[in-house]
């Protein structure tokens, strides 16, 4: 690509995402300008979005072969290495012998696994890949405060002073700031921007006053809150398999654990808000009450009493939020990616996942549309040829966020209660049967197509639901069957009652 050819880009958001979408742009030839409004992601003092010290995320094929083909040498391995191979799922109860009893789940029939990764790993990666390119510039504590995306210009504050909250969170206004140190405005021209600052997305709001964006939001009444299994006081390894994720069902209740590689354990407690405002005005005996009653084996044997109690206290307890939006662009100028287009709950482990796969069909989409494509002989310029691609993205896309969202709210059920059902465990059995020994069937489980693979997820939905209507027709033509043999049976009682009797008085 020539140099008078080069888009400027500008990314809203160095997240994972933003990060990824910035490679691929950058890898194009683009000039790609960095846009972050706190401070550098890579300092440990940075706090997150969520407010939490450490955020353990489930990395699948979708974000990894997103990663693979940003093409950036030595990146995948890199990510891969700092993560940890999760098999299946480790459900924790208690027996009608009131014994505490774990139970092995594989993810796939075969073999296939997730794995762990520490966010701000992984966007330290992400971020130290893209500040060894030459036409990339990250920029800091910059908020975004306006955009005109007809002329394609927007407008940042950057703040001196670096960000260290978020929005929900709001820094005490009652410290002075001089003149000096007040945020100052500046204007950024672009070519192309992408949103990718999350669910609480400035990118989005602007674009809202351009595109006709049909925008809905949905909190669901559950509650989250970030707890922590440290290693063995004895010799420093873990206290459960790393290789699972953990779960402990609790009907309207869930608490996980996923490992870190310093051998403890991110964990997440999941309850309606209702349960949250109970426990906050009990006193400390009641949560370690509630513990051993919904979550058999956590307190005292993995988190003891007074670590249970600090961490309820300290750590915030946080919303969830799901989000469907539509379009996901404006003319040829914008788009958003990420939670910024669709945000989701945590249950299916897509969220990021999700993400990344935006940027890799996003960049697929432009490649097909030829806006990298530099020959003049082309009949549409590149602004129109982008501007066709981002209505192909948005036209592709929407269906299978809208799939993952609601996948995701599904699962919730399955985990907190449904893994534990006969019934989940007999079509789980069924499937992956299927699955091995009649491969031409094209059979699978729901986790394997939305973790294994890259299948659109609105196709998943689909598969899915037609494989429940195949075996419930098989399930009610076995039972109609089964009424056959019995009704004939006894028919066959009835009918041959006479002549037996017959015989015996011939006999007699």
């Amino acid at each position: 690509m020539s140099q008078s050819s080069k888009q400027k880009v500008v990314v809203v958001g160095a997240g994972p995402v933003g990060a990824l979408a910035a490679l691929y742009a950058a890898g194009r030839g683009d000039h790609v300008e960095v846009y972050e409004l706190r401070d550098d992601l890579r300092d440990p003092s940075t706090t997150p979005l969520n407010f939490t010290k450490s955020i353990n995320l489930a990395l699948s094929e979708r974000g990894i072969n997103s990663m693979k083909h940003a093409k950036c040498d030595g990146l995948l391995d890199a990510v891969l290495d700092e993560s940890i191979p999760m098999y299946g799922r480790m459900i924790h109860g208690q027996g009608q012998d009131g014994k505490h009893y774990q139970e092995s789940q594989a993810y796939d029939a075969k073999g296939r696994y997730i794995r762990a990764v520490d966010r701000a790993a992984l966007n330290k990666r992400l971020l130290d890949y893209l500040e060894k390119m030459p036409n990339v510039a990250l920029h800091f504590n910059h908020k975004l405060t306006g955009a005109d995306f007809r002329n394609n210009t927007a407008w940042f504050e950057q703040r001196l002073i670096p960000k260290k909250d978020h929005a929900q969170n709001p820094t005490d206004h009652g410290s002075t700031q001089s003149d000096h140190d007040r945020p100052r405005e500046i204007s950024v021209d672009f070519d192309f921007l992408i949103g990718t600052d999350g669910a609480h997305s400035a990118a989005r709001y602007h674009m809202m006053k351009y595109a006709r964006l049909s925008y809905q939001q949905e909190y669901i009444d559950t509650l989250w809150c970030e707890f922590h299994i440290s290693p063995k006081a004895s010799d420093s390894s873990y206290m459960v398999s790393p290789n699972h994720l953990h779960i402990w069902p609790g009907g309207s209740l869930m608490f996980i654990a996923i490992p870190s590689l310093d051998k403890s354990f991110t964990c997440t407690l999941f309850a309606p808000a209702s349960y949250f405002t109970s426990l906050s005005n009990s006193p400390p005996e009641g949560l370690v009450s509630s513990f051993s009653q919904n979550f058999p084996g956590v307190c005292p044997d993995l988190i003891s009493p007074e670590e249970l109690q600090a961490q309820f206290t300290e750590n915030p307890h946080l919303p969830l939020i799901s989000i469907k939006c539509t379009p996901y662009h404006y003319g040829s100028s914008v788009i958003i990616l990420g939670d910024a287009a669709h945000a989701m709950v945590p249950f299916y482990g897509q969220g990021m996942n999700a993400g990344l796969e935006d940027v890799r069909i996003l960049f697929d989409i432009l490649d097909s549309h030829d806006v990298y494509n530099d020959s003049p002989s082309l009949a549409t310029s590149r602004k129109e040829r982008r501007e066709g691609a981002l209505n192909a993205y948005t036209a592709q896309r929407t269906p299978d966020a809208a799939a993952i969202n609601d996948l995701a709210l599904r699962n919730y059920e399955e985990m907190r209660s449904g893994v534990t059902s006969p019934l989940y465990r007999m079509r789980k059995w069924l499937e992956e049967t299927i699955n091995v020994y009649l491969p031409a069937l094209d059979w699978r489980t729901q986790y394997t197509r939305v973790s294994f693979e890259n299948q659109r997820y609105s196709e998943v939905e689909r598969a899915v639901a037609r494989q429940g209507r195949i075996i419930l027709s098989a399930f009610g033509l076995g039972l109609l069957g089964l009424s056959g043999l019995t009704a004939m049976a006894f028919l066959k009682r009835d009918t041959l009652r006479p002549l037996k009797a017959l015989t015996n008085y011939f006999r007699m």
